[in-house]
């Protein structure tokens, strides 16, 4: 009985096909690579950018398109912002769920960029309101029914009553009452804590504005909507976003 060798063939066949996958997996690992790098640099800038404008630590999100694309092109489609402590102005303790769109980034984020548009949904619980408020007030309670908020003032010995309103494009807070034993809560008193108040729900980055405002049994319930905006570039790139 004789053996045959495998014909010539077949040999380059599956020389080929070994040398095709070997090239697959190589062009793969390096794909998840450069993906992997492109995604830490890019959102680290980005991050950082975002998290100066929200005043805290944030989540960021940036949709499915692969960063090593964003890399090339400088786009990103959209942007998920989570905060559960966000300080808008004098407010802290805010909720921040946001999402911007049409986002372009120079230099992978540490140019900045430019915002096309925005959305976010703020809640501001009661708590966070009376520690924004400070010594002031001891207690904050809301009423969806009533629209209102009671702040305790001078260790809850008086009660003030307001209401958020949005007015000319933005959220001004209203004082519906002010009692002391029946007797009315001094003007410089009042005013001081509405100011503060007024500020808290005031302050937004991006261009945004509010288009919805509304009293929860928890606290306040805000929507804003922006524009285009401007993304400011990073103070120290080198170190934010090597």
């Amino acid at each position: 009985m004789s053996t045959q060798s495998p014909a010539p063939k077949t040999i380059t066949r599956r020389a080929l096909l070994i040398a095709l996958t070997v090239v697959a997996i190589l062009l793969a690992t390096a794909l998840a690579g450069g993906e992997a790098y492109a995604r830490h640099t890019v959102s680290q800038c980005i991050s950082t950018q975002f998290e100066k404008e929200m005043g805290s630590k944030i989540n960021v999100g940036f949709g499915a398109k692969p960063m090593l694309i964003t890399w090339i092109d400088g786009k990103v489609p959209t942007v998920k912002v989570d905060s559960d402590d966000t300080k808008f102005g004098p407010a802290v303790g805010m909720v921040v769920h946001a999402e911007f769109h049409g986002v372009e980034v120079t230099d992978n984020g540490r140019g900045g960029g430019v915002i096309g548009s925005s959305s976010a949904d703020v809640t501001w619980h009661n708590d966070g309101i009376r520690q924004t408020l400070g010594g002031l007030v001891s207690g904050v309670r809301s009423s969806a029914a009533s629209d209102m908020l009671t702040l305790d003032v001078l260790g809850g010995l008086a009660q003030l009553q307001v209401k958020p309103v949005i007015k000319g494009g933005v959220i001004e807070v209203e004082t519906m009452s002010a009692q002391l034993l029946g007797m009315g809560l001094p003007t410089d008193l009042v005013q001081g804590i509405v100011e503060v108040f007024t500020k808290s729900l005031q302050s937004y980055p991006y261009n945004m504005a509010p288009t919805e405002v509304k009293v929860t049994d928890d606290g306040i319930a805000v929507k804003l909507a922006g524009g285009r905006a401007e993304l400011p570039a990073a103070e120290n790139a080198n170190a934010t976003c090597a």
